[in-house]
């Protein structure tokens, strides 16, 4: 069924803005604002239960959607007032808010301590993915991970990644270290540098923010501790490049180890 909203005033586009801006109200209805195109099709494709289509006309006429997905038309101004992009490009959606749970982990999972900018929580999703990660964990503290930037900055890999929030981030990584994983620690003091770190033993890594780094807690108890090497006049790396150097050198690691088997 195909409905139509050609006034900014009403009630349904207030709900979808304050989906999109407000982390208590996406929690609280249990549900959230997905935004473009390619979100859209990444979450179609991938199963994810996408409740309500909200797009333009024009949007509608080029696009081919599940018979049974609700669609409402509405106008640019509607569509306006309830993207938080700047210049959306003619389709929304509302979807139900994620149950996630804990994963099992055989060879690699990721930790995110206090990572607040969606940008780079939304990368470091789209890395871990590409790079196999079995477990993405992110810290009470850190950004909500239905935040629209967090999803668009995923570029869809939201809906594939194995996604955890952790209220006790210690308590995590002592339940996976009491399974056989190692608890590997990024700190800029360390004496081993990442690449000759031995990433072919099942691994946690363990991750803090640009600003702060990791907490005094983690950092007890990680097993290991790497460096990345970098510049005496560079202070710090942004938080998803540090992930992804070092996401891609246990990938590159498992996989040699995998063909010297062979």
């Amino acid at each position: 069924m195909v409905t139509t909203i050609t006034s900014t005033r009403n009630p349904t586009v207030a709900l979808l803005r304050s989906l999109g801006t407000k982390t208590q109200e996406r929690r609280d209805r249990q549900m959230m604002l997905l935004e473009g195109t390619h979100l859209i099709v990444e979450a179609l494709e991938t199963g994810y239960p996408v409740q309500h289509l909200y797009c333009l006309e024009s949007w509608y006429a080029r696009h081919s959607l599940p018979p049974d997905l609700a669609v409402t038309l509405v106008s640019e101004a509607v569509l306006a007032a309830i993207a938080t992009t700047v210049s959306p490009d003619g389709v929304v959606a509302i979807a139900p808010y994620p149950n996630l749970h804990r994963p099992p982990l055989g060879r690699v999972g990721l930790v995110l301590e206090a990572i607040q900018d969606p940008g780079n929580a939304g990368t470091i999703i789209r890395t871990a993915v590409a790079a196999a990660a079995e477990g993405i964990f992110f810290s009470a503290d850190s950004v909500d991970l239905t935040h629209p930037k967090v999803l668009r900055a995923s570029a869809g890999q939201w809906f594939r990644a194995p996604l955890c929030p952790c209220p006790d981030v210690v308590a995590l990584v002592n339940h996976y270290q009491q399974q056989g994983l190692r608890a590997i620690a990024t700190d800029a003091t360390a004496p081993t540098n990442y690449w000759d770190y031995d990433f072919s033993q099942p691994v946690l890594l363990l991750l803090g923010s640009e600003g702060q780094g990791l907490s005094a807690q983690l950092l007890a108890i990680a097993d290991d501790r790497i460096a990345i090497p970098m510049h005496p006049s560079v202070e710090s790396l942004n938080v998803s490049t540090s992930a992804a150097l070092i996401l891609y050198e246990s990938l590159r690691q498992r996989r040699d180890a995998t063909h010297k088997e062979r």
